[in-house]
């Protein structure tokens, strides 16, 4: 019985959500900066991970230099994870020499009401109908 308790403990393990915001280098070719997304894609899948959503930024000028550059690929993972990953997941992005900046953090259920609305298009939805007025 102790087995099977063990088992059944390991398949119900918790899943967080988590958004992760990634700045890469911008000496990045287009092929190498898709090859490497897909690289973090997949550590987040064959860790037990499910991407909920992703979104290329593309290049972005910054507040401030990092690294004595100016641009940046922006890169925004959501995602669930296992609360212990999210060090392993980290310490890829240190590890990696194309990354600059990275930041993780976990969503609550008010950060994920608002994420689920912004990916429906319910923002900015006044903002369109404002310039359609305008053009008329």
């Amino acid at each position: 019985m102790a087995t099977k308790n063990l088992s059944s403990n390991a398949e119900s393990v918790v899943l967080k959500d988590y958004e992760s915001v990634i700045i890469f280098t911008p000496v990045l070719s287009e092929d190498q900066l898709k090859d490497v997304v897909s690289k973090y894609r997949n550590l987040i899948t064959e860790n037990g991970g499910e991407l909920v959503h992703e979104e290329n930024w593309g290049l972005t000028k910054l507040a401030y230099p990092i690294q004595k550059k100016t641009t940046g690929f922006y890169h925004l993972f959501e995602f669930k994870a296992n609360p212990e990953f999210i060090s392993k997941f980290e310490l890829a992005f240190r590890r990696d020499e194309r990354i600059m900046r990275f930041l993780t953090v976990a969503l609550d259920k008010h950060a994920l009401v608002y994420n689920t609305r912004k990916r429906n298009g319910e923002f900015n939805q006044g903002k369109k109908e404002q310039k359609q007025e305008g053009a008329k």
